[in-house]
């Protein structure tokens, strides 16, 4: 069945495109299919506790834990490809529940609506006998496609460690306090190690897995850490878009601080949890972005397909 342009794809025809990328690898994720977990604690600063009553926004410490990944939909992809890496948090809060913040290793999102993704993942389906996308097929899109020339353009960062790789949630969310006032925010951890990256020489010299040994004999050595900024929009700063940034001139706040200390004992466990974007708690809400929307659909149909081991 063909999707005509004002028809929203279904999260089974986005995952099909996701499929035609990268193969189909039985019980991985159909993207960041290769990842390693670690525990930590967050600690908030108390900055975002007037704008948002969101529980780990508050005074207390909480449990988290992270997912590194490389974006890739297939297991295999070495670490040194300049891709994007994947930080997925889970912060478990007061009385067992939990919420979900993922970020990854560039500011834009490649598409501002589900199907313009589609598209383009459409567009990057690899040739049966090439294994590569078509050439002139992704010519087209970005021809059809000119406002999201740039943000394609964006080359990911080879970090040194996912220790020193910032990552961008790339969402707007509302925040909204006890009075029921609403903040737009944008997030980024930032490392406190600071940034690093590896020239292509030097990745090239690199293992398939570098990043996953190197996170480990860093934290032999002490934790590693994390601050978490949150951007406050004003008006007239888009919040449904994910392939626009704000002005950097817009207020931040330091909201806390993530320290990570060990591998989670269970990697079995947390390979098949389902981290989602969409899992927010009370004083948090989805902005009005779509793709942002649209990801606890595909999410769940990855899901479905990995629990079956397809």
């Amino acid at each position: 069945m063909s999707v005509q342009p004002s028809d929203p794809p279904t999260p089974g025809q986005m995952i099909d495109n996701m499929e035609g990328m990268s193969g189909t690898h039985p019980g991985y994720r159909r993207s960041s299919a290769r990842g390693v977990c670690f525990r930590g604690t967050f600690v908030p600063t108390g900055d975002a506790a007037g704008l948002t009553t969101a529980a780990h926004f508050q005074g207390r410490p909480v449990p988290a834990t992270v997912r590194f990944s490389n974006s890739e939909g297939n297991p295999n992809t070495p670490d040194a490809l300049p891709v994007t890496r994947g930080m997925a948090t889970r912060f478990a809060l007061p009385g067992g529940a939990a919420t979900d913040l993922l970020g990854i290793t560039v500011p834009r999102f490649v598409a501002s609506t589900p199907q313009e993704f589609f598209e383009l993942t459409a567009a990057l389906r690899a040739n049966p006998v090439t294994k590569e996308p078509d050439p002139a097929a992704v010519q087209a899109f970005v021809a059809a496609h000119p406002h999201l020339a740039e943000v394609l353009a964006q080359q990911p960062p080879v970090p040194v460690s996912y220790g020193t790789a910032a990552y961008w949630p790339i969402h707007a969310f509302i925040w909204v306090n006890e009075t029921g006032d609403r903040q737009p925010v944008r997030y980024r951890w930032e490392p406190e190690a600071g940034r690093a990256e590896l020239s292509i020489d030097e990745a090239a010299t690199c293992a398939a897995d570098y990043l996953t040994t190197e996170l480990h004999q860093r934290l032999v050595d002490g934790p590693v850490a994390f601050q978490l900024h949150a951007q406050l929009g004003e008006e007239g700063d888009p919040s449904h878009d994910p392939t626009v940034v704000w002005p950097s001139q817009r207020k931040e706040l330091v909201v806390g601080r993530l320290e990570l200390t060990a591998p989670v004992g269970d990697q079995d466990h947390w390979a098949a949890q389902r981290f989602d974007p969409t899992w927010l708690t009370a004083g948090i809400e989805l902005s009005d972005d779509p793709v942002l929307a649209y990801r606890a659909l595909a999410y769940a149909e990855s899901v479905r397909r990995r629990s079956l081991l397809q």
